[in-house]
């Protein structure tokens, strides 16, 4: 088979809320996805970077460590591209989709698959962990953190007509919800993909493929309900309203992936450790594989 794909793991938890995520690029290899796939050119992993405690700076916490990962991403990903293949990069936190993007001379579309959009910035999000404010940062939202907004070629790296959040779980009320209807991003909540996954793909990659000549995709498997698949490093309370089961993600990643605009994919948050057992993982890697194909 061709290569298509540039495999580039990311094992960083910088910008988490604690340590876990920097296993998940070795998780998913053990688990097979390169041999899943087929047609992989493997890049290899970045350097390691652990989560840490900063007491300096607790409402964006390792903001320097996050952007100094997410230029490195970036610099990864333009030569992923440059030898004219697909970038698939997996984390790690969700912060370094900011480098994906910004490792286009060009930047994307970004379809957001997220439990929700990371549009907090230090002053809504009192924890500090800076993979809940990628997006807000990517789109330059007041009072984002500026280190990791100015990766890139341009400030801010996007705007907010070329985003589309899907799958996301947000109730009522919720900070994020309002925030998505505030900056006009077309969204389709997890309700509209449990009824139709399929037809809400089809929505999404419409708007998504309206916005650009060309888009990203990000993958947080945190848009998992944690009953289904056990993954994820925030798991979610399995109550109402609950994420994708795998199949659905993987109907909707099929539909996004089949796109002729589709010029990439971010997976991120798998925590190995919150896994009952190896096969949690090896189910989630072969249906995502398939979901590729």
């Amino acid at each position: 088979m061709d290569t298509r794909w540039g495999l580039l793991g990311v094992p960083s938890s910088a910008g988490a809320h604690t340590p876990g995520l920097e296993k998940g690029p070795a998780a998913v290899r053990s688990a097979g996805l390169v041999g899943a796939l087929g047609g992989v050119d493997d890049h290899g992993d970045l350097p390691s970077v652990r989560w840490r405690p900063d007491l300096d700076r607790p409402s964006a916490k390792n903001a320097a460590a996050v952007a100094r990962v997410a230029t490195e991403v970036a610099a990864s990903t333009a030569r992923i591209l440059d030898a004219g293949l697909l970038p698939l990069v997996v984390g790690g936190d969700c912060s370094i989709t900011v480098g994906v993007v910004a490792g286009f001379a060009d930047p994307p579309a970004l379809l957001y698959v997220d439990g929700g959009p990371d549009l907090f910035t230090p002053s809504t999000r009192p924890n500090g962990n800076l993979d809940a404010m990628g997006l807000a940062c990517m789109l330059g939202v007041p009072g984002h953190v500026a280190e990791l907004g100015a990766v890139g070629r341009s400030v801010p790296l996007l705007t907010s007509d070329k985003v589309v959040s899907y799958g996301h779980a947000l109730p009522p009320g919720d900070v994020e919800l309002a925030m998505l209807d505030q900056l006009g991003i077309t969204h389709l909540h997890a309700d509209e993909v449990h009824a139709d996954p399929s037809a809400a793909a089809r929505r999404a990659r419409g708007a998504i493929e309206s916005a650009a000549p060309r888009f990203v995709l990000h993958c947080d498997v945190d848009v998992l309900s944690f009953v289904d698949t056990p993954i994820a490093d925030v798991p979610d309370s399995g109550g109402d309203p609950i994420g994708l089961t795998l199949d659905e993600l993987a109907t909707s990643l099929s539909v996004f992936t089949a796109s002729p605009s589709f010029a990439g994919l971010v997976l991120t948050e798998i925590n190995p450790d919150h896994a009952p057992d190896p096969s949690a993982l090896t189910r989630f890697v072969t249906r995502f594989a398939e979901s590729l194909s």
